[in-house]
């Protein structure tokens, strides 16, 4: 017996019905004005908070005719600065750790290696400012390449929570001004983002250099001036208006 593969009228019925249904739907969104009243501003609240952290890098830079020569004496000046470096190392106050470690060759005129340049770094960080500027001042065999001051991560969590409800604060008190400057009754919330962050100065390169011609003033704490970083909220976003 042979069998149709006719379709029942009242589903192409269906069909029909749900097309004309979004085409509706799509031509009333696109008629849709934007929202009246709605005013999109942002506010912000900043607070200079000391720095409280110091970090300081020391570099050690070898030269020879052999890497294998290159590397020795450079993992020698690094451990005995370890050595001396852990002797004053207590969690929080100065924490001690390596930097970067890199060998490279570097060639002549002709194509070919003529000898091999190599550097260690080590790095002295904490909250005893006192103690790291002694630290680094005491170890020999390394210069100090590099000085950055930063903010606590206690010292953010402490104060971040006042400098964000000082923005919003500020948006709620902007939205209730623009509210009166337009004639309106009072507003209310659409959107809002809320954002926090740390500004500081960047890294100071700085080059001291320490070798038997200045053993005498090695033990001479790095000068530093802390100064101080600034902790920063933003509140952006948008309002309806009342009539």
């Amino acid at each position: 017996m042979k069998q149709t593969n006719a379709r029942a009228p009242w589903a192409r019925s269906a069909r029909v019905a749900l097309a004309a249904l979004c085409l509706a739907a799509t031509a009333a969104h696109a008629d849709t004005p934007p929202p009246a009243d709605v005013i999109s501003f942002g506010t912000s609240a900043t607070m200079e908070v000391p720095m409280d952290v110091l970090s300081v890098t020391l570099q050690a830079v070898r030269d020879g005719a052999e890497a294998s020569v290159v590397q020795a004496q450079l993992k020698q000046a690094l451990d005995a600065a370890l050595t001396e470096a852990k002797k004053s190392a207590q969690p929080g106050a100065m924490d001690v750790r390596t930097g970067n470690f890199s060998l490279f060759p570097r060639y002549g005129k002709d194509g070919r290696i003529g000898n091999w340049t190599g550097q260690a770094n080590l790095v002295l960080e904490g909250k005893d400012i006192a103690r790291v500027a002694q630290t680094a001042g005491q170890i020999n065999g390394m210069n100090v390449v590099s000085v950055n001051s930063s903010i606590s991560r206690e010292l953010v969590e402490k104060y971040e929570t006042e400098v964000t409800a000082q923005a919003i604060q500020k948006y709620r008190a902007q939205a209730d001004t623009l509210a009166r400057q337009f004639g309106a009754r009072g507003y209310t919330l659409r959107e809002v983002s809320v954002q926090s962050g740390v500004s500081t100065p960047g890294p100071r390169p700085l080059y001291m250099r320490k070798d038997a011609a200045v053993a005498a003033e090695a033990a001479a704490p790095l000068p530093v001036e802390q100064g101080k970083g600034t902790i920063q909220a933003n509140v952006n976003g948008s309002v309806q208006l009342t009539r």
